[in-house]
């Protein structure tokens, strides 16, 4: 037997304190005068000895009730045999994973996390009282036994998800100096990398408490996005979602909802395996040409955290068009339609800001390109926009412009000389109605079309996808992708000399497909919690601003103000840690509000699969006996059994009974040790 406060030792000195009482009131026999002097000398002698009889017994129970009071302050307990397990003085690392997956039906209570809570909760109290508590991912310092209770039952009021793969987990199970450790976690299989089981520390104890939970599905938005960037109000356009079962059971029958503010614009069911994905696309049109804040719902349980999916959907701003020629000929095709904002400038005169700012930059024809100019052109296609050139039929113009094909990777042109009386102009094949560059362009042709003629200069490699084809099958419009962006070559000058494309009918839908495929949205539909960040553009102006922590996510009553920079008219924002809670975040700078952003659960965490109690045991091998992996984790008696084998068994129980039957034998020794000898003498 050990005592967990053996100072207390000391206490038995105050068994001095019953047995100088029992001294003390010892007492002569009370004369009686009675006529017959033998018969009383019986009785006396009779009465002496219960009484003394009863006083040792009494000194006995008050010895005892003194020894057991002081072995209760020093919590006696029958250690293990080896020893081994140290926990006095200790702080105990507990997880009580309390994310998302742990809202999985649990084998006992109704969710995994409840039976998590039970399990720390027993943990409690099966630690000496003085032991002190620490709950990983947790604000604050080590708590109490009761402190630590309380917290366990509201961890989950507040707020703060932490799953075993935290960072905060992972270095406890790495950090040799910490205290016992304890993990009551689904242990889902997508929280970290299989190696860190291999690279948890060998020393000091520690315990993981499996949860498991009942088999089920889980039905849950992978991803959505839309047929067209080029969105417009009024305009239906098709929102694709896949919708994937991230458990281990079927779903039948799953209704989806989708949300456009708060008015509901379509709905079906969806059956899906477990495991499998399924995608479905519904038309869906924006009522005006403000942001839209959007909402996927799914009505599956008993796992409701991921049942909605947010996203936004901004109505495509007007498509900057710049063209850059001796003088305006894209002008009639773009000037007079909203869709477009058309801006014109000469080679000497161009604007580069402007140019950063634009979808679509069309080169028509310029003689001599500076190095200024090519390399903004070639920053154009860098930041995932669009360069259209028109090559001049001057030779001296060759040298520049083979330049500018090599900064936008395009390689292998031949030049040509033809002569400029049309003698060599050659007609332009009819395009397929099945190329995508002409979806909804090309409607039913009458049988004969005439097509426009062109003397091409330039024939480019193979490198390329030919939009447009000239009769003898070489490339008259070629696509070429250039960095992010992509390079759109015609194979002839539009001056009338050379082409009379200018001024066939197909030249303005030709040039509109070339805005709107430059266009594309900065700011995706949604994020995910689990992005680390984010890049938006913002305004010039804005982009000025002094204030380098002007920019925050603002929702209800939450502000967040994420690290920043403004590079290049772009605003890199990492997502703040404490930002754990899905929904719309308004960006805001200087409180008015910019844009509206969408924020996910991450999707691992609706994959619901996780480790068994075997499958740990197997990723630890035999190099970490210092872990324990414990079956039964819905059962807090686990827990208790565990404890109780590690540490032995606490006596401080049997001792406060023994305490409390002393207590009791001496006060019904006095009172019925009394009236017997009272008894005694009247019927003397």
């Amino acid at each position: 037997m050990q005592f967990v406060y053996p100072g207390f030792l000391w206490g038995l000195l105050a068994i001095c304190i019953p047995i100088t009482i029992h001294l003390l009131q010892l007492r002569r026999p009370q004369r009686i005068f009675f006529t017959n002097t033998g018969f009383i000398r019986e009785v006396e002698l009779t009465t002496m000895r219960r009484r003394r009889l009863q006083e040792l017994l009494v000194l006995l129970t008050r010895v005892l009730a003194v020894v057991a009071l002081v072995l209760l302050f020093c919590q006696p307990f029958i250690p293990v045999a080896d020893n081994a397990v140290k926990t006095v003085g200790e702080t105990v690392n507990v997880l009580v994973d309390n994310s998302g997956s742990m809202q999985a039906a649990g084998m006992v209570q109704s969710h995994v996390a409840q039976e998590a809570a039970a399990g720390a909760i027993t943990l409690g109290k099966n630690y000496v009282s003085s032991a002190h508590f620490k709950l990983l991912g947790q604000r604050g310092n080590s708590l109490s036994e009761a402190a630590y209770r309380d917290a366990v039952a509201s961890q989950v009021a507040a707020g703060r998800q932490v799953g075993w793969g935290a960072t905060t987990v992972r270095d406890a199970l790495q950090d040799e100096q910490q205290g016992p450790l304890y993990l009551f976690s689904d242990f889902q299989k997508n929280e970290a990398n299989p190696q860190l089981w291999q690279h948890i520390r060998r020393g000091g104890e520690v315990v993981l408490v499996p949860q498991v939970a009942r088999p089920a599905g889980n039905i849950y938005v992978d991803s959505v996005w839309l047929n067209d960037a080029f969105v417009r109000a009024h305009t239906n356009v098709g929102l694709h979602i896949r919708l994937r079962n991230g458990g281990s059971e079927a779903v039948a029958a799953c209704p989806v909802k989708i949300l456009l503010g708060t008015q509901q614009v379509a709905t079906f069911q969806v059956t899906v395996g477990a495991g499998q994905a399924s995608e479905v696309t519904t038309q869906v049109q924006l009522p005006n040409a403000n942001l839209a804040l959007g909402q996927v719902l799914t009505g599956d349980a008993p796992v409701i955290f991921d049942n909605t999916y947010y996203f936004t959907l901004q109505p495509a701003a007007a498509i900057r068009v710049l063209e850059i020629g001796p003088e305006p000929v894209a002008q009639q095709a773009y000037a007079g339609e909203p869709l477009f904002t058309y801006s014109f400038a000469k080679p000497q005169s161009v604007n580069y800001d402007e140019m950063r700012r634009a979808d679509l930059v069309l080169l028509r024809e310029v003689p001599q390109v500076d190095t200024g100019l090519r390399e903004a052109l070639a920053a154009v296609v860098r930041r995932g926009k669009c360069v259209v050139v028109v090559p001049p039929a001057s030779p001296s113009a060759r040298t520049s412009y083979h330049e500018i094909f090599r900064a936008l990777g395009i390689g292998g042109e031949q030049w040509e000389t033809p002569s400029a009386s049309g003698a060599a102009r050659q007609e332009v094949a009819m395009p397929s109605a099945s190329n995508p560059f002409f979806k909804d362009v090309l409607g039913a042709q009458p049988r004969q079309v005439v097509m426009p003629t062109v003397t091409a200069v330039v024939r480019l490699g193979r490198g390329g996808t030919d939009i447009l084809r000239l009769r003898d099958g070489d490339g008259f419009l070629t696509e070429f992708s250039s960095g992010a962006g992509h390079a759109y070559v015609f194979a002839a000058p539009f001056a009338k000399e050379y082409s009379d494309f200018t001024m066939h009918s197909l030249f303005v839908p030709v040039l509109y497909r070339l805005a709107m495929l430059s266009y594309h949205s900065d700011q995706p539909l949604a994020y995910r919690l689990s992005t680390p960040a984010l890049t938006l553009p913002v305004p010039l102006a804005a982009s000025r601003t002094a204030d380098e922590a002007s920019y925050r996510l603002v929702r209800d009553s939450l502000t967040y103000i994420p690290a920043q920079r403004l590079l290049g008219g772009q605003l890199h924002l990492d997502v703040p840690t404490g930002l754990t809670t899905p929904g719309f975040y308004n960006l805001t700078k200087q409180g008015k509000v910019l844009t509206t952003l969408a924020f996910n659960a991450d999707k691992r965490e609706s994959e619901l699969a996780a480790y068994s109690a075997a499958e740990l045991r197997q990723l630890l091998g035999s190099n970490h006996p210092n872990v324990r992996v414990l079956e039964g984790g819905a059962q807090p008696e686990t827990v208790a059994r565990y404890r109780a084998e590690q540490t032995g068994q606490p006596l401080w129980r049997y001792c406060l009974l023994l305490a409390l039957a002393c207590l009791l034998a001496e006060a019904l020794l006095l009172r019925f040790g009394r009236s017997r000898t009272g008894a005694s003498l009247a019927a003397a």
